[in-house]
This record gives structure tokens, C-alpha cells and sequence, in this order.
């Protein structure tokens, strides 16, 4: 057998047919065939002129967006190139292999055109998909969050400034006139102060290994790049400009029922409501309803146990560390809201208080001459005149929370949401290009954020197959009772005999 060799000859092609080069099973293929994308010319028309030079196609958009999504693609240039080197891309976004193909500031364009609004009913629109194709069931939903790093750098952030003050963290910038002015309350302005001092005078002591660092904070700095942006760190990393993605994942089959971008700089706690608002619009226009909600330690407020209770939701969602469901040596009578102590004497619920914050607290003290009179007054309150005990305002929704943590079921529940949603961000994060924004403003973070949910889901539809169990019925003869076989018996020997060997 002698050698082969192949030589490339480049020439031009006279019959080409596009469709015949993707296959039945391309993925690109079945998403083109999946999903109706003609109403979005109807969401989109609104936003165009009557006359001008045509636009860049609404559908040809969101295909575009969407492949940078499952193609794991961060940057708008990168997409382009990309798209022009696959046939079923090119399918899929119903270009001829020798059109032009749209720019990559087209893309940015249009989608600083597009309102959140659009985004969102593409994203109603699959999700509706799913309802219909039975992947969500829509009765306990798995909720957290995780940063994405904005666009933005952490070496060019400024310090807020304010006009006519002075101050370590109130100096007028160049820019004076658009900086942000500095707007934390003064009692956090001076805890910062403090702490930043302290570590002033122990990077600068004797013998310190490290040198100054410099010290930042979302009171006193922003960048200027995108100011949106919030400085935070994610523990075991180092601190950077993010944006925090919250999401909301029914258990059924892992299909996001709720996306949203947040501020870095806060507690997720506080972002509950209005994921909840938006999570409940979603179902109850699927005919749904949510009956439990799980989510970690995170999410654990007072306010959001209540609102959860008011909503007959269930709240799988584990106190903090720091909360007591009792004091020791006292013991709360619910009946007459009030505690009695270990000697017997009564502290009735006097007030309602708020912290700095803005907590609520509710303040129980016991009479001064209950106190002076007691023998254990030297070891419960030395220094004062009457025992006082603080609690928060919404300690039952707190009590009934740690109630559930504690049970058997509770510790299933938490294992539930730690398969659920937590891979769910792992996919996004590694394998659909949330690892880094690409765009800069909350806006353009929240629109990212939706494509991304949009693409996983159409990803988890299109694997998903019904389980259908095949049945097979066999007609088996009736077993013979002890009745039966004696009938049968008395007929054969009722049966005249043949004479012949059986």
C-alpha cells in the first residue's frame, strides 16, 4: 500500500446548502426549533423609528447574547469572532455562511437599548416552557447568592467627597462636583474611623511584616469606572468590585424561577422581599404556589420570618449562631408575655426600642424593689438597680425558626438546598460566563444575569426526557382453590373407565 497524501486546494464551493450541514441533533438546531422567538418584534417595536436604516434584528439579539452565554464567552469580541467560525451558529442566527456578520458595539448598543423589561418576558417566556413541559413544580424553592465581579477595578476607586467638610474620609476629590457624597450615618463613619486608626498604627508599629495597606470602604469610596459597583469579598479571597446575583431554584428539577441583581455592600437578608415580590408574581401566573422557602443563615431577619408566615410560606431557613431561643435562668410565659427568674420574681414587658440600625426590640424589666429585696441580686445585677432583658421584636417568628432548624426534617431541608441551588450557581459561575460582568451598571449586571438564567434553562430543557415506565399485563391462569381440585377429582373417578394403560 503506498502513502496517501491530501493536498488542499481552495476553491469556491458551488453548492452549498447550510441546513445540511447541521445536524438534527446539534444543539443549536433544537433550541431554533424549541423556543418561538417572533414575539419578541412585538415586545421591541415601541423602541424603533418608523424610518432610518434597519436595526440589528431584536431575535438575531438575543440569539447572539444567548450563545455567548452557553458558549461560555465573556466579551462581546470574543462572541463575534467565535460565531463566525461554526456552521450551526450561523444557523441558528440565520446567517448565510458569506453574510456580514453584526459588530460587537452593535451588540453593546442594543442592548443599552433594550429596557430590563424585554429581558425579563424572554425569561417569563422559557420559564413558562418548563411549567408546561412539568420540570417545575413550584412548591419549595431554594434561594442564595454569590458576587460576580464587575467591570470595574479596585485600584482606581476614589474617596466620596463632600463640599464645605473635612475630614480622614470627607476629602473633595477632584471631581468634586460628580463624586457621590458620603451619606453613612455619623455613629458608622466613626466606628470606621476607628478601626481604620487601628490599623494604621499596626501596620506602622515595630516590627511589622506587612507594609500599609490601603484602607477602603463603600462609606468613603467608589469607583468611579462604575459606580454601582460595591466593594466586597467573598471569604478565603481577596476584596474586589462585584455585584451579587440572587437566585431562586425550585427543587423539583433545578430550573431557575427567579434571578435578580443586587448591591454587593449589604446583607442578603435584606434583598428577601423583593426576590420573594418577583418570585411569587412568577408562580402565581403559572397557577403555582410556593410553600416552602429555603435558604441559609444569610437570609435570617426577622422581618423576612414574618412576611414568610404571612404568605403561609414555610421558612427552612437556620438562625444565626448568636440567637438564643431561651435565657438561662428564666423562663418566658408566652400567655402574659413575660419572664420569671430564678427567684421567682416577674419581668413584664415594658417597651418597645430600635436599635441604630433600625431593629425593633422589645425591653422587659423587673420592679427596683423586687431586685434590692432578692438574695441573688449580688451575682444577677451587681452594678444595678433592676434586672432588664432585651429581645428582639419578632422572637416568636425567631423561636418557631430555630424550632424547625432543630428537627430531623430541618437538617434534610438543609442538605435539599445545598444540592439544589448551590451546583446551579457553580454552572453559571464556570460554564455560563457569570464568572466576570462584561457590561457596567446594576441594569446592565441585572440584564447579564437574566440571558444567563434564560440559557441554563433551555439548556435543563432541552436534556430533560420524562421518565416513562413501559407496563407490561400478563393474563395468568387462576390458582386452583382446595375446592376446585376436589371437583375435579370427583369427576374423573365418575368417568368410565378405558381399560387402557395411561
Amino acid at each position: 500500500m503506498m502513502q496517501g497524501r491530501k493536498d488542499f486546494t481552495d476553491k469556491v464551493v458551488t453548492r452549498f446548502r447550510l441546513s445540511e450541514r447541521v445536524t438534527a441533533h446539534n444543539l443549536y438546531r433544537q433550541l431554533a426549533e424549541l423556543v418561538d422567538w417572533t414575539f419578541l418584534y412585538e415586545e421591541t417595536r415601541a423602541l424603533y423609528s418608523h424610518t432610518g436604516q434597519p436595526s440589528l434584528d431584536p431575535v438575531v439579539f438575543f440569539k447572539l447574547v444567548l450563545v455567548g452565554r452557553l458558549e461560555n464567552l465573556v466579551s462581546d469580541r470574543r462572541l463575534v469572532e467565535h460565531r463566525a467560525l461554526r456552521l450551526d451558529i450561523l444557523y441558528f442566527l440565520g446567517y448565510e455562511v458569506d453574510e456580514e456578520l453584526p459588530w460587537h458595539s452593535t451588540v453593546s448598543r442594543t442592548r443599552q437599548l433594550f429596557p430590563t423589561s424585554v429581558f425579563e418576558h424572554l425569561f417569563d417566556h422559557v420559564f413558562a416552557q418548563c411549567v408546561a413541559q412539568g420540570l417545575v413544580a413550584g412548591h419549595t424553592q431554594a434561594v442564595d447568592s454569590a458576587p460576580v465581579k464587575a467591570n470595574a477595578s479596585l485600584e482606581a476607586v476614589l474617596e466620596k467627597g463632600q463640599p464645605g467638610t473635612s475630614g480622614p474620609f470627607l476629602t473633595t476629590v477632584e471631581s468634586a462636583t460628580t463624586a457621590p457624597l458620603v451619606t453613612a450615618p455619623a455613629h458608622q463613619l466613626r466606628n470606621l474611623a476607628a478601626h481604620h486608626a487601628r490599623q494604621a498604627a499596626r501596620s506602622s508599629a515595630p516590627g511589622a511584616q506587612h507594609p500599609k495597606a490601603r484602607l477602603l470602604s463603600n462609606k468613603t469610596h467608589y469607583s468611579p469606572t462604575d459606580p454601582d459597583a460595591r466593594i466586597s469579598m467573598k471569604p478565603g479571597k481577596a476584596r474586589a468590585l462585584n455585584y451579587l446575583c440572587s437566585l431562586a431554584v425550585d427543587t423539583a428539577q433545578g430550573i431557575i424561577s427567579h434571578v435578580q441583581a443586587d448591591f454587593a455592600d449589604s446583607r442578603d437578608s435584606l434583598h428577601l422581599p423583593r426576590l420573594l415580590t418577583g418570585l411569587q408574581q412568577r408562580l402565581q401566573s403559572q397557577q403555582l404556589r410556593m410553600h416552602e422557602l429555603l435558604a441559609d443563615a444569610g437570609y435570617a431577619k426577622g422581618t423576612n420570618y414574618a412576611l414568610l408566615e404571612a404568605q403561609q410560606v414555610t421558612a427552612w431557613i437556620p438562625v444565626f449562631g448568636r440567637y438564643k431561643a431561651g435565657i438561662d435562668g428564666f423562663t418566658y410565659r408566652a400567655q402574659t408575655d413575660d419572664y420569671t427568674c430564678a427567684a421567682g420574681k416577674v419581668l413584664s414587658f415594658r417597651k418597645y426600642d430600635t436599635t441604630a440600625d433600625g431593629t425593633g426590640l422589645k425591653i422587659y424589666w423587673a420592679t427596683c424593689s423586687d431586685c434590692q429585696q432578692c438574695p441573688l441580686k449580688a451575682a444577677c445585677v451587681p452594678g444595678a438597680k433592676r434586672k432588664q432583658l432585651t429581645r428582639t421584636l419578632y422572637d416568636a417568628p425567631y423561636r418557631r425558626a430555630w424550632q424547625r432548624q432543630q428537627s430531623r426534617r430541618g437538617q434534610r431541608m438543609r442538605r435539599v438546598r445545598q444540592g439544589t441551588v448551590e451546583p446551579v450557581f457553580g454552572n453559571l459561575l464556570h460554564h455560563y460566563g457569570l464568572r466576570r460582568m462584561n457590561v457596567r451598571g446594576l441594569a446592565g449586571a441585572h440584564k447579564t444575569m437574566v440571558v444567563t438564567a434564560v440559557a441554563y434553562n433551555l439548556k435543563k430543557l432541552l436534556k430533560y426526557r420524562p421518565n416513562r415506565q413501559a407496563s407490561l399485563a400478563l393474563a395468568l391462569p387462576r390458582p386452583l382453590l382446595a375446592a376446585d381440585r376436589r371437583c375435579r377429582q370427583q369427576s374423573r373417578r365418575k368417568q368410565p373407565h378405558s381399560g387402557l394403560p395411561t
